[in-house]
């Protein structure tokens, strides 16, 4: 099959050879005057009839997705040949027309892009997604004056999914394996190619007319056929046309000016109203019927009817080990939570847990409290970290050890120290209200307020922060 495949390939190079010698029918040669394609475009050929053919042999009998992405790579390649058969006997045109030249690949190279993004569910992805990472290597031809390491970087880009490729499937497939290095050395050999014949950027024919809009033909959409032309656009718009009354606007706008330039004038026309005829100086006028408000309503000193609020989602409380996290989240009230079969391995997460106690027995790797409020939580040793975040009015009792403590915006907690973890570091970010109690003689607390102000200074080499006093 993969013998089969990449002998059709070479047939299409031929094929497409003949016909750029033969020009058409009663057209000039595609190749130039001498009525065969260049040397660089033979050369061209060569990549597509070498390791083009490879990957598009072994893509087929990957199948699938990889596939689906070849036949895409192949039609780009192809639209690139007759950009460069174009290029060989065209002189380089404008940038106008050479970003329509160009548009057929660049098509191509974004749907091979979308079509990575379409398939992230793939099991192939990583296969899609080096070629997805790599395919603008395609734009080499628009790269001035270095087109070959534009080439090695989009070839690099591609490395960090190929290697993935490779340790997937290095024990299991070695059809991927081969995979991988016939599509890396497209890229390889298209460096080669171009360092030979394209160095410093595109060789554009010095001698041929310069390059049309149509000098290269149409390409083969990766994506099917191109969506029909829109309509024509709806005819301009009469502004002098009249409106509704019969007054043209031109008319209108003369009346309006003229009106003001009135100055004072302007109030001349207007008809006085009489103290009899005001309602507010004359009360029988409001109790006539077919009084008309022109102004707007006054505002109505009887409450409007108001939906009705939405009830607050309530979620069911969570007290219960998922893999090696112990979860409790959502309890309200619940004074008394005891977790007491613990393992060194597991964590504990407390979310949304209010005017509870929390009480977690033996050693454990770390306790993190999430977005809590009144939340009382006992320990007796953490290897790890406790973590307070988006809480308020939390205390923390330590019964034996724990080596850090972090507070990150919380308002009002309390961290009570045993005797033996007084060497607990305790790191605190955005917020307020923090005290630590250590324990003296007798069993006392003694509370130590958190500095929460800081001063900072320029010692001439670097910035000096200090607690200040005011702070405690």
């Amino acid at each position: 099959m993969a013998e089969l495949a990449s002998l059709v390939q070479r047939l299409e190079v031929a094929v497409g050879r003949l016909e750029a010698v033969s020009g058409g029918a009663g057209g000039s040669p595609a190749g130039g005057s001498s009525g065969a394609v260049s040397v660089y475009v033979e050369a061209y050929d060569d990549l597509l009839s070498g390791p083009v053919a490879q990957y598009m042999s072994l893509s087929q009998q990957i199948g699938g997705d990889v596939q689906k992405h070849a036949e895409m790579m192949k039609k780009a390649f192809d639209c690139q040949r007759q950009f460069l058969v174009a290029a060989s006997s065209c002189q380089k045109p404008s940038d106008a027309v050479l970003s329509s030249l160009l548009a057929p690949v660049s098509t191509i190279i974004g749907q091979v892009q979308s079509f990575r993004e379409q398939n992230r569910s793939s099991p192939l992805f990583n296969h899609l997604s080096a070629i997805s990472e790599s395919v603008p290597a395609l734009g080499w031809v628009a790269m001035a004056p270095k087109p070959g390491p534009y080439v090695k970087d989009m070839q690099d880009a591609a490395m960090f999914y190929t290697n993935r490729v490779l340790k997937d499937y290095k024990e299991k497939d070695k059809k991927h394996v081969d995979w991988v290095k016939a599509y890396l050395s497209i890229w390889t050999d298209l460096q080669a190619y171009i360092k030979q014949h394209h160095t410093t950027g595109l060789s554009w024919s010095k001698t041929g007319p310069v390059a049309s809009a149509t000098a290269v033909g149409a390409c083969p959409a990766a994506g099917g056929a191109p969506p029909p032309p829109p309509g024509p656009p709806p005819p301009p718009m009469d502004l002098n046309q009249s409106t509704g009354g019969g007054d043209s606007g031109a008319t209108s706008r003369n009346l309006l000016f003229a009106s003001i330039n009135k100055g004072a004038d302007i109030t001349k026309g207007l008809k006085h109203v009489s103290d009899d005829q005001k309602t507010h100086k004359n009360p029988a006028l409001k109790a006539q019927g077919g009084v008309v408000r022109t102004g707007p309503k006054p505002f109505s000193s009887s409450p409007r009817p108001t939906a009705a609020a939405t009830p607050a989602r309530t979620l069911p409380p969570v007290l219960e080990l998922e893999g090696k996290k112990w979860k409790v989240e959502n309890q309200e009230g619940a004074q008394g939570l005891v977790i007491s079969d613990t393992e060194l391995k597991q964590v504990v997460y407390a979310y949304k847990c209010n005017n509870s106690t929390l009480q977690v027995k033996g050693k454990i790797n770390s306790i993190t409290i999430d977005n809590c409020k009144k939340l009382g939580l006992v320990f007796d040793d953490v290897v790890g970290i406790v973590e307070v975040i988006n809480s308020r009015d939390i205390k923390v009792q330590v019964m034996s050890k724990v080596p850090t403590i972090s507070i990150n915006k919380t308002d009002g907690c309390h961290v009570y120290l045993s005797a033996d973890s007084l060497q607990c570091e305790i790191i605190s970010a955005k917020s307020s209200e923090m005290n630590v109690l250590v324990p003296g003689e007798g069993g006392e607390f003694t509370e130590i307020p958190v500095p929460e102000q800081f001063k900072t200074v320029w010692d001439g080499k670097k910035l000096v922060t200090t607690a200040t006093e005011i702070a405690g």
